[in-house]
């Protein structure tokens, strides 16, 4: 874990003092045209903006980033603690800063696209890569691991509060790893489309692909690529997940329900980008992306609801044991459970 932390610290000193470095020109025969009114950034000869321009440029130009990523941080450590949260979040932006600047110089894992630099003087780039794309995988791989453990765990629910009966066997089960690469694969299908038109909204146009694809303009292989990210992502979460604890880790609190809150990260995200869809008049896009979520939403509410409180013994004893800081096994007054 430690060598996960100096690499992922390793980036940042790297954006830090050569933020720009790397850029991918646009390929040859591109057919991009610049949105009107963009800004090119300087040449490299000029001198380098100051560090903390670039620190604060990199927030105020994606408040939405980095607002996720704060509503990330609010869920995830009172699941598993500040510490393995830290971790994740070097870990997961190094396995994504690594599958974005591999695809872009190789086309492997997403197929060949590129970035267009045309901020890099006012946001953090890290070898040709935005900063702030490679940190959004962070919280749309938890929060999809979140909503796969939301859909395979038992759920208790009392006054105020619902729990997921996850185990150590479920966060580490491979039905969990599997279901949540999909879910995180599938929000990418709405999220990818929406971006790919920046030059309309106030994300900006920021990469293109050197052949435009059959699914909105974007390839296949993109979505071949994000499943295989999405999983790795995952299952190094599962890792450093894995250690059993016999007490709260630092920073894990009850918040009442705390297992709600990683499904409706996932559905935040999904919502902005719908709206983001029709702000800038593709319905057809929006409609596509609601259908596709439509029966799958609901398939997950109606089966939530078929399992609270059809817990068995053994499976809320299999919970307290692994994590018995959990709100789900304190008693009430009287000697029965909440």
């Amino acid at each position: 874990m430690q060598g996960r932390i100096r690499f992922g610290c390793g980036l940042v000193l790297l954006g830090s003092f050569g933020y720009s470095a790397g850029t991918v020109r646009l390929p040859a025969g591109s057919n991009f045209t610049a949105a009107r009114g963009t800004i090119a950034c300087p040449t490299r000869t000029n001198r380098m903006p100051h560090f903390l321009d670039i620190a604060i440029g990199t927030v105020t130009m994606r408040p939405y980033v980095f607002a996720f990523f704060g509503a990330f941080l609010l869920v995830c450590v009172p699941h598993v603690g500040w510490k393995r949260t830290l971790a994740f979040t070097l870990a997961g932006y190094s396995i994504a800063f690594g599958s974005e600047w591999l695809s872009i110089n190789t086309g492997f894992p997403y197929g060949w696209y590129y970035y267009i630099d045309t901020t890099s003087c006012r946001e953090l780039w890290v070898a040709g890569v935005p900063f702030f794309d490679s940190l959004s995988y962070v919280f749309l791989s938890y929060c999809s691991y979140s909503t796969a453990l939301f859909i395979i765990s038992p759920l208790k629910a009392w006054r105020w509060n619902v729990a997921t009966l996850e185990t150590r066997a479920i966060r580490r089960s491979f039905s969990a790893l599997l279901l949540g690469s999909f879910l995180q694969t599938c929000l990418d299908i709405v999220i990818d489309p929406v971006a790919l038109q920046g030059h309309r909204w106030f994300l900006g146009q920021i990469y293109g692909y050197r052949e435009a694809g059959i699914h909105f303009g974007v390839p296949l292989s993109n979505y071949g690529g994000w499943l295989l990210t999405s999983f790795c992502l995952i299952a190094a979460f599962q890792l450093i997940d894995a250690r059993r604890l016999d007490d709260a880790p630092k920073g894990a609190v009850n918040i009442p329900f705390r297992s709600l809150l990683g499904p409706l990260l996932y559905l935040s995200v999904l919502i902005f980008n719908i709206v983001m869809a029709l702000v800038i008049g593709e319905q057809f896009m929006a409609l596509s992306a609601l259908l596709m979520y439509t029966l799958p939403t609901l398939m997950t509410v109606v089966l939530a609801m078929g399992r609270v409180n059809r817990y068995t013994k053994e499976q809320l004893g299999e919970h307290l044991r692994d994590y018995p800081w959990s709100p789900a096994g304190r008693i009430l007054k009287g000697g029965k459970q909440a």
